[in-house]
């Protein structure tokens, strides 16, 4: 074992290792990797090594510093593993550990070349860098010959995220008219007009899209950045989510970030729009916090900050759940917005064609009182939609 640690220590410490693979795991178990795979890479300047554990059908990945990384090799390898090929430049070595921990190391000649220290396929994103887009000029991400600016990457990547979950959603939308997407509580819009970029100009959709925000000197300036995009489709206006009113249902909503029940008030228009996709990062779930009561949970309840982390979590699966008994398939997604804030969950919702069977919604109307029961919640979207969630719940419809 010492032998092991040394030489891994060694290579990982001097940056020579290339790539190592650990096999033949000593243990079956289902929660037991299969394979590890060891390789460096150049993070924000920094070498790391990501290891990569292959546990049954999913793969997980730790950057390690090089400084761990040889001693965490060697662990892994002599505690779980029969085997492994650690290979170098200047030479590959295979690692045998029989069944009493004897190690023995056979030294042959290089198959691998020096290390790239990157992923090894460059990252391809929605945005390619090095092609300017015209609002992540005017809004200081990338200069105008396309590239993405330093402190500005972090942004880069967020948005070409969001603009991958927005692709994903794509085939749900209709394409033989003109779409129409309300934006509520856009804000400084980076992704309001990441978002009609993408649908007009890569996805060649026909698009109108509203954005509404309460304040009015940040509405006047996206309204004058859609005008010199010439982003036709794109307008922008001053006001309030629950006030909002408009004959004209939309095709797909988004709400990101608005506070407490505003988004349920968001939620509550899209559902009676009947839009086929919703795409929501709730904010601040101050009314369940102040309803939640449970004996059973007070170990949690009694500490104001994990109180509000679980009225968080337990806020956004009674959203996701409703939309599920009224007629949507729901998924929570990690997300991570432009402030990195904490409240990084998207609930993403896309209406279905056909409604659940009595049985399936039956079941999912059960737990969702249950659930609703045990934490003492009257949840806003609920009453919001009574009318469409009494006859599914069994309570009547004109409570208050």
């Amino acid at each position: 074992m010492d032998k092991l640690k040394e030489l891994a220590e060694r290579l990982c410490g001097e940056g020579k290792l290339v790539q190592a693979v650990l096999s033949g795991p000593r243990s079956k178990t289902p929660e037991a990797p299969s394979k590890i795979k060891i390789k460096p890479l150049l993070l924000k300047g920094d070498r790391v090594y990501q290891f990569e554990r292959t546990v049954g059908a999913k793969v997980f990945h730790e950057n390690v510093a090089p400084e761990e990384a040889g001693s965490r090799l060697a662990d892994w390898l002599a505690g779980a593993f029969k085997q492994g090929l650690l290979q170098t430049a200047e030479a590959d070595y295979q690692v045998l550990v029989d069944k009493k921990g004897k190690v023995s190391i056979l030294e042959r000649g290089a198959t691998k070349q020096e290390a790239e220290l990157t992923h090894n396929r460059k990252k391809h994103y929605v945005l390619e860098e090095g092609t300017p887009v015209p609002f992540l000029v005017e809004l200081g991400v990338m200069n105008a010959q396309g590239k993405v600016l330093a402190q500005k990457y972090d942004k880069f990547r967020q948005i070409n995220r969001y603009l991958e979950m927005i692709g994903d959603i794509v085939p749900h939308l209709k394409k033989d008219r003109k779409l129409r997407i309300v934006d509520f509580g856009c804000g400084k819009s980076y992704l309001t007009f990441a978002l009609y970029h993408y649908l007009v100009y890569i996805r060649k959709l026909d698009v109108e899209i509203i954005g509404l925000d309460l304040k009015e000197d940040v509405i006047t300036h996206c309204s004058a950045l859609a005008g010199q995009f010439g982003y036709a489709g794109l307008r922008f206006q001053a006001g309030d989510i629950q006030d909002y009113r408009d004959e004209q249902p939309a095709d797909m909503v988004v709400t990101l970030h608005a506070c407490d029940t505003a988004t349920d008030a968001a939620l509550e228009k899209a559902v009676r729009w009947n839009a086929d996709v919703i795409l929501s990062v709730p904010c601040c779930q101050h009314e369940l916090n102040r309803q939640i009561k449970s004996e059973t949970l007070s170990p949690m309840l009694n500490h104001g900050i994990i109180k509000e982390r679980l009225a968080a979590l337990a806020t956004d699966s009674i959203r996701a759940h409703l939309l599920e008994l009224v007629g949507y398939k729901t998924q929570l997604l990690e997300f991570i917005d432009m402030e990195h804030t904490p409240k990084n969950l998207l609930i993403r919702a896309v209406r279905q064609t056909s409604a659940p069977s009595p049985k399936q919604q039956e079941k999912l109307s059960e737990a969702y009182k249950t659930f609703k029961q045990f934490l003492h919640a009257d949840p806003y979207l609920e009453r919001a939609l009574q009318d469409k969630l009494a006859p599914i719940l069994g309570t009547p419809a004109g409570r208050e």
